[in-house]
């Protein structure tokens, strides 16, 4: 919701508290406020100019050159090349030395041998966003109404010296979703009074109830529906004090009938629906659900099917709205409408919802009919809507409103005691306490022995139990005034489980290697959600009874796919060194009417350069190597041991770049390059991945940590280069060497493969280095000997491997 503090400040006395403390205030009362956008900040310079002459430029088609009144003592000649600039307008200048939004300065210039001092503005130029500004002047400058003082302060005219305040509602304060709603909030935290518009119509000697007739036959959907018709309005614009107000809420004003409707909506949180009485096509409004298959072209001119449990408004014949979501175009206010019939009605929530959800349709008034209006508004809204018409639309109000009225209205009440308040809170609050919070609020209410019994106010539907009592009193009395207190009853110190420790470990070392976390949706579509999976792997996921879209429309079964969303989306923001990982749950799923089985898992997603040293000209890039080294150094730190990668083929990643991860012999991941199909598909580049079961990883990861003290005697590397068949791998030759060396081998690594021309073919030549060490004593050449001596004959009994020649 957004706020005008000047137009707030017309409900409630703010003199005294600037925008910004009273942004905190509401903040520590509970609403959250995510900024304070001031209108006019780095704005400076701007007038209201009066265009005495207009002419062609001379030398360019596209210009014109006008001769401006801006309250000095002689007008200024600016060039403008905006189409729709003619003589006699009151217009927004930006005078030489002026700054514009973007820290924009305003010079004296020559353009196409012409002297220009200034700027005519439009209001984009101004800093209003595009899609806010009026039709008519979209692609043009703003045109002030013809009595605009010459040479005062444009901002101040245009409602620009103004602050908003974005409020950040959750669904149950949908009393703050209007102005009245948020002054009645703000009057409570400053202990000031409400100020209520003024409703004074004159009504003509016709009466409404000779011009329409109104039936329901759904009165579930729809208990209450007031109608009021206004004769011969003149539909134009909206003053500009009006439009200001919408423009800062981000509606677009569009006529001064649609603005009025907007305004009240905006006002009173109840909204409206005008119609052009003499389009409607008859005398009579009915309410009813929709026939099956029924057609209504709406506002949009998009033909949409209805259904039966839609709530439509029609004529006695044909629908002509959907209920509470948006108008018909057959109805439409346009220029040449002299009749209009305001409609206000309440809606209940839940039909107001299916419509906007089967339709995509969501606005403004859908969101306040979903979340509750205040029954007690609906007459007022109507009456005030009606003597907005007649101020600036010209219009005659009907006498008398035509309704059907079935709401009963029953009012929460909440008794409560000072007791109850006191012990949820931990405060020691007096009666007279909780009696003036009350007061602020606006609750009626007695007290009878320290117990209250409270009238809640209709606008507040969010109030039904003692609990909402109580935090109302704690919210208006003072989070922040709140005394700390300890649990009661035995203390234990808190600690962390193994899981918690072993997540942190994880992510410190993650980001200990330059990757960063993402955290993505846990919901994604039917066609992401088995890729990068095996056959074996692709179960049927669960699926949402009512997704918000069908890209959220079941749970995920890995992480990777939206990891590669979050690397494209950083690609295509000329962002190419990209390192990610998250820690997060996939939900495999169980039996018919059981809820899945949720299981951690840790995924990652790296690409492009891994690190670069331009000024020794080194470059390194992303490769297999590089993440399975990222892999090892997690398995180190966090105390996995007896890992193994074996080659592997997997969906969507490269055949010959892919390896299942094993850990003493059990599955936990995979580590892969993406495809290079799926990598063209995704508009990705080069990009590895990997994937660990933290569940497994949980059971595997060692608590125990081995120290050793410093060697005192030397160490003896032997390197041995042996051939074998490819089908071969390192790995295995590396547990076999492992496996025979005994207690004397402490360390074996590969440091070379060669398959050239000169290797037979079928064949291999693989290098590896052993590192023999005895930390008692210094070893002997027999000592090595017979132990190298084993790890040969096991190797070549074990593998086929021979020595190279």
């Amino acid at each position: 919701m957004f706020v005008s503090y000047k137009w707030l400040s017309e409900y409630v006395d703010l003199s005294g508290v600037t925008a910004e403390e009273l942004a905190e205030l509401i903040t520590r009362s509970g609403i959250e406020v995510e900024g304070v956008e001031v209108l006019n900040k780095g704005v400076s310079g701007v007038v209201v100019g009066h265009v005495l002459e207009r002419e062609q430029h001379p030398n360019a088609d596209k210009l014109n050159k006008c001769l401006v009144d801006i309250g000095l003592e002689e007008p200024v000649q600016i060039i403008c090349g905006a189409s729709n600039v003619a003589q006699g307008q009151k217009v927004a200048v930006a005078t030489v030395g002026a700054v514009l939004p973007g820290d924009f300065k305003i010079k004296r210039a020559k353009l196409r041998g012409e002297e220009s001092n200034g700027m005519i503005c439009s209001l984009q130029e101004l800093g209003i966003e595009g899609k806010l500004v009026p039709k008519e002047f979209a692609e043009g400058i703003y045109v002030f109404p013809s009595d605009a003082p010459v040479g005062t302060d444009a901002l101040v005219q245009l409602n620009l010296d103004d602050e908003i305040l974005e409020l950040s509602l959750t669904p149950n304060r949908s009393d703050c979703l209007s102005m009245l709603g948020v002054a009645f909030e703000v009057a409570a935290i400053l202990d000031r009074k409400v100020k209520f518009p003024t409703i004074q119509v004159n009504p003509g000697v016709e009466k409404a109830c000779d011009y329409i007739k109104v039936r329901v036959d759904a009165l579930d959907d729809n208990p209450l529906y007031v109608a009021k018709v206004v004769k011969n309005v003149v539909v134009g614009p909206s003053p500009y004090w009006m439009q200001s107000r919408l423009m800062g809420a981000g509606i677009r004003p569009i006529s001064n009938i649609v603005d009025i409707t907007n305004y009240i909506l905006l006002e009173y949180g109840q909204p409206l629906h005008a119609f052009d009485y003499d389009r409607l096509g008859s005398k009579e409004i009915l309410v009813r659900r929709a026939h099956a298959d029924e057609k209504l072209v709406t506002l949009d001119n998009v033909e949409r099917t209805l259904k039966a449990d839609h709530l439509v408004i029609t004529n006695g014949k044909e629908a002509v709205a959907l209920a509470g979501v948006m108008g018909g175009a057959s109805s439409e206010v346009q220029s040449d409408t002299k009749t209009i019939l305001i409609e206000s009605a309440y809606f209940a929530g839940a039909s107001v919802r299916k419509t906007s959800k089967d339709h995509g349709l969501r606005s403004e008034a859908s969101t306040r009919f979903e979340k509750g209006i205040d029954p007690k508004r609906t007459h007022e809204a109507a009456e005030r809507a009606a003597q907005l018409m007649a101020m600036y639309a010209g219009g005659t109000v009907l006498e008398g409103t035509v309704e059907v009225n079935e709401l009963n209205v029953e009012l929460a009440i909440v008794n409560i005691s000072l007791e109850r308040i006191n012990k949820v809170i931990g405060t020691e609050m007096t009666t007279e306490v909780v009696e003036d919070i009350l007061r602020r609020l606006q609750f009626d209410y007695t007290e009878d022995n320290h117990v209250f019994k409270l009238t809640i106010p209709s606008r507040r539907g969010d109030i039904t139990i003692e609990e909402d009592i109580v935090e109302e009193v704690a919210r208006l009395y003072g989070y922040d005034r709140l005394p700390i207190t300890l649990p009661a009853g035995a203390q234990t110190p808190g600690r962390l489980t193994e899981r918690q420790q072993l997540r942190r470990q994880i992510r410190k070392f993650f980001e200990g290697s330059g990757l960063y976390q993402a955290t993505t949706y846990s919901l994604t579509s039917k066609e992401k959600v088995h890729r990068f999976l095996n056959e074996e792997e692709r179960l049927q996921p669960v699926e949402l009874l009512m997704p918000m879209s069908e890209d959220r429309s079941v749970l995920r079964l890995g992480l990777v796919s939206h990891l590669l969303d979050v690397v494209k989306y950083n690609l295509h923001r000329q962002v190419d060194q990209l390192g990610f990982y998250e820690i997060g749950s996939v939900f495999i799923p169980r039996a018919k009417d059981e809820l899945p089985n949720e299981e951690e898992k840790i995924a990652g997603a790296v690409t492009g350069l891994w690190h670069t040293h331009l000024w020794q000209g080194e470059k390194k890039l992303v490769d297999f190597y590089v993440v399975k080294g990222i892999l090892d150094g997690l398995f180190d730190t966090i105390g996995v041991k007896s890992v193994e990668y074996k080659a592997a083929e997997r969906n969507d990643l490269h055949p010959g770049r892919t390896a299942h991860i094993f850990v003493s012999g059990q599955y936990v991941g995979f580590i892969g390059q993406i495809h290079p199909a799926t990598q063209k598909e995704l508009d990705l580049q080069e990009t590895y991945v990997y994937e660990l079961s933290l569940e497994k990883l949980s059971t595997l990861f060692g608590a125990k940590v081995d120290y050793a003290p410093v060697p005192r005697y030397p160490s003896i590397t032997r390197d041995i280069a042996l051939v074998v068949g490819k089908e071969i791998s390192a790995g295995e030759i590396e547990q076999v060497i492992v496996s025979a060396g005994g207690k004397l081998l402490k360390d074996v690594h590969v440091f070379d493969l060669y398959e050239g021309e000169k290797m037979e073919a079928g064949k291999k030549s693989l290098a590896f280095s052993l590192r023999y060490f005895d930390p008692e004593r210094t070893l002997t050449d027999e000592d090595v000997v017979n132990a190298h001596g084993k790890v040969l004959k096991a190797v070549e009994k074990k593998t086929g491997a021979v020595l190279r020649g």
